[in-house]
């Protein structure tokens, strides 16, 4: 990785002290996945002990967490509560909100940007259609990730590994009338929506309602984020749904260069 100094300039030799910790974090999170002290031993530059010292300063203060394994760690949750407020920075949201409502208009739907939070999905923005019957949610709000647009397309994005430790363990309730509740009927499922490059929730949350997803992606081809658009049945049907599919997809590319 380049170290560059306090001005974004590059510079060689040992990290400063003051940005050791953050070069610690930039790497985990370039990373995108469980990471363990001696992984960023050589790209620190800095003595093993002080790396484990350092992990376990971020641990301790709900930056980094420890991973089942006992062994690695991935981002904690003061993280992404600092990755959240980042993206909701008022120049960042103004113009990520003209996006969603350029989207919702053109399809006359709800429009959402969402990102994952450990075992869901939580709505960064949403901008409400303006026709009276729609679906509605406030931002902040935690939706599950197996019956939802969004969070299907978030699974698709895990290893295999990680992947089938959550069907493992995840309890498959069903919310609607379609919620998939059989765990291969679910692994089928994701590996569809990795093969296609969106996802949709037809009636799995909420009866009588759909959704379609699309991923936003980063400098570094992963998936912070999700756009979607969601509607009532009686107004928009999976037909006109893929019919609105490249116009979602021109909102994902928009957001993913503001990333």
């Amino acid at each position: 990785m380049q170290k560059t100094d306090s001005q974004g300039g590059k510079h060689t030799g040992r990290i400063p002290t003051t940005l050791r910790m953050l070069t610690i974090m930039e790497e985990i999170v370039r990373i995108g996945g469980p990471v363990t002290p001696a992984d960023l031993g050589p790209v620190t530059d800095l003595p093993k002990a002080t790396v484990h010292r350092l992990f376990q300063t971020l641990e301790e203060e709900g930056y980094l967490q420890r991973e089942p394994d006992g062994r690695s760690y991935s981002v904690g949750p003061r993280t992404r509560q600092f990755a959240v407020a980042t993206l909701s920075t008022m120049r960042v949201r103004t113009s990520r909100l003209a996006v969603l409502r350029a989207l919702a208009k053109d399809t006359g739907e709800t429009c959402n940007v969402a990102i994952p939070d450990r075992e869901a999905m939580v709505y960064l923005d949403r901008v409400e259609t303006e026709w009276p019957l729609r679906v509605q949610f406030s931002v902040g709000t935690h939706v599950p990730l197996y019956c939802t647009a969004s969070g299907k397309l978030y699974l698709s994005t895990l290893s295999e590994l990680r992947l089938e430790s959550y069907l493992r363990n995840v309890e498959l309730e069903a919310k609607a009338q379609y919620t998939i509740t059989d765990r291969d009927a679910l692994r089928a499922e994701i590996a569809k929506v990795r093969a296609q490059g969106f996802a949709v929730d037809n009636e799995e949350f909420l009866d009588g309602a759909i959704a379609f997803a699309m991923p936003i992606h980063d400098k570094y081809g992963r998936m912070p984020a999700t756009i979607a658009f969601q509607g009532p049945t009686q107004r928009i049907s999976l037909e006109k749904g893929y019919a609105l599919l490249p116009r979602l997809k021109q909102a994902a590319k928009e957001l993913s260069e503001l990333l």
